[in-house]
C-alpha cells in the first residue's frame, strides 16, 4: 500500500505514483426534477394567459354575451304590457264639449277661459257660474267632471290645459265634460305646455323588460 493511500482505503481508492481518485459529490436529482417542474409549471401559465387574450381580443366575449342571451330568453310580452305599450288614441279637442264653470270670487273667469279653450280647438257648451253644491267649495285649481267614459280619454286631453284638475265622474250620460275652476286657479297651461303634455299622453315609454 502506498504511503499516500489512507489506512482503509484500497482497491480503486489505491493511490498509484501522483494520480489521485477523484471524490466526486452524488448529484442532487430533487433539484433538477423541481426545476424541470417549475419550467412546465410557468410554460402552461403563459399558454393561458395567451389563450385568455385571444379570447378577449378575438370577441370571445360576444360568443359568452350569445349563450348568455340564449339562456335567458326575454319573455314575451303579456297583453296588458303591450297594450300600455302602444300609442294611446285620444280624442281631438273638437270632440269634446266642454262647460266651463266659475267657482271662485272672481266675475267673467267662466267666459275667459271657455274663450280660451275655444281658440285651442274645444267646443264650448254651458258657461256661467258653478252649482250650488261646488260654488266657493272647490279648492284645488278646478275640478274636471264627466260620464265614467271620459276618463278614457277627454279627461286627459282637457287636463293637459290645466294642471292639479281633480277628476270626478257622475251619472250622466252625454259625452259632454264639465270644468269647474278652483279657488286657487291663475290661467290654462301655455299652448306649448298643452302640447307637450299630450304628446306623452299619446306615446308612453314602453315597460322595462325583466332581468334575467
Amino acid at each position: 500500500m502506498s504511503m499516500l493511500t489512507p489506512p482503509g482505503m484500497g482497491g480503486k481508492y489505491r493511490v498509484k505514483g501522483d494520480a489521485y481518485p477523484r471524490m466526486r459529490r452524488p448529484r442532487k436529482r430533487g433539484r433538477l426534477v423541481l426545476a424541470l417542474v417549475g419550467a412546465v409549471v410557468a410554460l402552461g401559465l403563459i399558454g393561458w394567459g395567451t389563450i385568455q387574450l385571444i379570447d378577449v381580443f378575438g370577441g370571445g366575449g360576444k360568443t359568452k354575451a350569445a349563450a348568455h342571451q340564449k339562456n335567458c330568453p326575454t319573455p314575451s310580452p303579456s297583453a296588458s304590457t303591450a297594450a300600455a305599450a302602444a300609442p294611446q288614441a285620444l280624442p281631438k279637442p273638437a270632440q269634446i264639449t266642454v262647460n266651463v264653470y266659475n267657482a271662485t270670487p272672481r266675475g267673467g273667469l267662466a267666459k275667459a277661459v271657455a274663450d280660451e279653450l275655444k281658440k285651442r280647438g274645444f267646443a264650448i257648451g254651458k258657461v256661467g257660474n258653478a252649482p250650488a253644491e261646488y260654488d266657493k267649495k272647490v279648492p284645488g285649481n278646478g275640478v274636471l267632471l264627466g260620464a265614467p267614459t271620459a276618463a278614457r280619454g277627454p279627461f286627459s286631453v282637457l287636463g293637459a290645459q290645466l294642471k292639479g284638475a281633480t277628476q270626478k265622474t257622475d251619472t250622466r250620460d252625454t259625452q259632454d265634460v264639465d270644468l269647474i275652476l278652483g279657488t286657487t286657479f291663475g290661467d290654462l297651461n301655455t299652448p306649448k305646455d298643452a302640447d307637450t303634455a299630450l304628446a306623452a299622453l299619446a306615446k308612453p315609454a314602453p315597460a322595462p323588460s325583466g332581468k334575467c
